[in-house]
C-alpha cells in the first residue's frame, strides 16, 4: 500500500467507527510518522507547534488502537494498518454486492441507495423479501472474507444486532 491508499483506508476506518474524517493535521500526522518523520517536522510542515502536533499525534494513535484493537503506535501504524486492510479485506478488491455498496472501493461512510420502485415490480412484499435475501446473502458473502459482525454491520450500514440475528436464522 502508497501512503495514499494507506490514508484512504485509515479515514474509512475512522469513519466507520466515529462517523468523522480525518483533519489535515491527522492525515498530516499520519505522514510524517510513514515517513518516519519527528513531530516536530510534522508540526514544521504543517505550521503547527511541536506540543500540538505531538497531542493530535498522541490522541490519533489512541483512535486507531480502538478501531484496529491492537496497540497502535509510531512504530507499529504502518505494518498494523497493512495487516487490518489484509486481514478485513482480502479477496475482496474489486468484487461488488448488489446494487449497494462497492466494497472494492471500500466506502465505508456512504449511505446505502435506496431502491425506488418500479411500477414493474410486482408488489412490495415480495420486493422487500427479495431485498432481504439479498442482505442475507452480503452478509454470508462477507463472513467468508473473513469479516467479523462489527465490521459487516459497518460496511452494510446494518445494526451489529440486525447482522447478528442473520446468523441466528441461518
Amino acid at each position: 500500500m502508497d501512503i495514499q491508499e494507506i490514508l484512504q483506508f485509515v479515514d474509512d476506518a475512522v469513519c466507520a467507527k466515529t462517523g468523522q474524517r480525518l483533519s489535515d493535521l491527522q492525515r498530516a500526522i499520519i505522514e510524517g510518522i510513514l515517513k518516519r518523520q519527528k513531530y516536530s517536522e510534522i508540526a514544521k510542515t504543517y505550521g503547527c507547534t511541536t506540543g500540538h502536533a505531538k497531542d493530535e499525534g498522541y490522541e490519533l494513535l489512541q483512535i486507531l488502537s480502538n478501531i484496529f484493537d491492537e496497540s497502535v503506535n509510531k512504530k507499529n501504524i504502518k505494518s498494523v494498518i497493512e495487516r487490518q486492510a489484509n486481514q478485513n479485506i482480502c479477496g475482496i478488491w474489486g468484487n461488488t454486492f448488489g446494487d449497494s455498496n462497492v466494497i472494492g472501493n471500500i466506502n465505508f461512510c456512504s449511505e446505502q441507495p435506496t431502491a425506488t420502485p418500479e411500477p414493474s415490480q410486482p408488489d412490495t412484499d415480495t420486493f422487500e423479501r427479495g431485498k432481504n435475501q439479498a442482505m442475507i446473502e452480503r452478509i454470508g458473502k462477507l463472513r467468508q472474507f473473513g469479516l467479523r459482525d462489527e465490521q459487516i454491520a459497518d460496511v452494510l450500514s446494518l445494526l451489529l444486532q440486525g447482522v447478528k440475528q442473520e446468523d441466528l436464522e441461518e
